[in-house]
């Protein structure tokens, strides 16, 4: 698994598809190594996962590249049976393990070249990177049905769809005072802080409801200060708690149970954890409008578009909380038959096994082919 900040995961969708499948790998009796970019991180193994962590040049444009590149030389010289490439700005990598005969697919995630932080020149490259995977011969792996239908209609390429898996959770409420909250008293936000995840109107909405009820935020980034301070700016005089990086994962899953309501303001990758596991956590979803979050909750959620539309979605909410309640049961129920992690592992597992033997089944392993 390279290309990611790896395991145990603590930042985003990709290093929590590694955790959950990864583990599993391990327990259907494969090894499974991990390439990590952590500092100071001194696990060798986790979960049953060998971790090999190496460093990075620590600069946002660079950063993933600099330790994919060191990550694949590593795996030139300890050659898997088929390795996974996360992030299609990693492309120009795919050269290297082909050359070195090693079987490999890549996990393409959302459309990278829309995130606001790859202005100008960066979004150039990751389009073109993208491009890249989808001529290099490559399995391309979709985590959404709408990311699937982009890569055939711009590319002509078909994928494996392969999406994430809820984890179905009842964790109770006892850890809920260290964040000075109660059962059903607060919005909650699980995001990092960037523009494409839209905390910014979630938090210009949140104001503007004059809501009484606290809005939690969930979360930060590395090199997004100026994007911080002006959602900062925004929350004066309101109740907004910015909670910063929780690493304590029983805690947030306390967090995403009991709220009131999940913000979700994702727009640009596909099949979102974060969103997945607060409705596997039951949490009463809002969600930003694109199609992503629609196929993913199937109808049990809110949507919104505009800081004045997450205004009356929290109105609507505080005003009836057994309505809102109702509807994280619904999601929760949904997710439980639709994302299960145990089937997504088999179908990585599956790929996997067929990528290594030189041969695959597109009908076993899930390719898409839309229309």
């Amino acid at each position: 698994m390279i290309g990611t900040r790896g395991v145990p995961a603590r930042y985003g969708g990709f290093e929590t598809a590694i955790e959950e499948i990864g583990q599993r790998l391990v327990g259907m009796g494969h090894s499974v190594r991990v390439y990590c970019r952590n500092p100071g991180q001194e696990e060798i193994a986790h979960k049953g996962m060998d971790l090999v962590n190496l460093p990075a040049y620590r600069k946002s444009a660079l950063e993933t590249l600099s330790h994919t590149a060191l990550s694949v030389a590593h795996c030139m010289r300890h050659k898997p049976d088929a390795a996974v490439l996360f992030n299609a700005g990693n492309a120009p990598l795919i050269p290297a393990l082909r050359a070195r005969g090693i079987p490999t697919a890549v996990h393409v995630d959302g459309l990278e070249w829309k995130r606001a932080k790859w202005q100008g020149a960066g979004a150039a490259y990751y389009k073109r990177a993208e491009a890249l995977c989808a001529r290099s011969r490559v399995e391309l792996i979709a985590d959404a049905q709408g990311i699937a239908d982009y890569l055939l209609d711009e590319y002509g390429r078909s994928s494996h769809l392969l999406a994430y898996g809820a984890e179905i959770l009842d964790p109770g409420a006892d850890k809920l005072p260290e964040l000075g909250v109660e059962r059903g008293g607060y919005h909650l936000v699980v995001a990092r802080m960037e523009p494409e995840n839209h905390v910014h109107l979630i938090v210009d909405g949140y104001r503007r409801s004059g809501s009484t009820t606290p809005l939690i935020v969930v979360g930060s980034a590395p090199y997004q200060d100026d994007y911080i301070s002006f959602v900062e700016s925004l929350a004066r005089d309101t109740d907004v708690r910015f909670a910063g990086s929780v690493w304590d994962q029983d805690l947030l899953n306390q967090l995403y149970a009991n709220a009131r309501s999940y913000l979700h303001g994702h727009s640009v990758g596909g099949t979102n954890p974060s969103l997945l596991r607060a409705l596997g956590c039951a949490a009463p979803v809002t969600a930003f409008d694109v199609n992503f979050n629609r196929e993913v909750t199937a109808g049990h959620a809110r949507f919104f578009a505009s800081a004045e539309d997450v205004a009356d979605a929290i109105r609507e909410d505080d005003a009836d909380p057994r309505g809102a309640e109702k509807r994280g049961l619904e999601g929760q129920s949904h997710v439980a038959r639709a994302y299960r992690w145990d089937d997504v592992a088999r179908g990585y597992e599956n790929l996997l096994l067929q990528m290594a033997a030189g041969r695959w089944n597109a009908a076993e392993v899930g390719e898409v082919r839309a229309g």
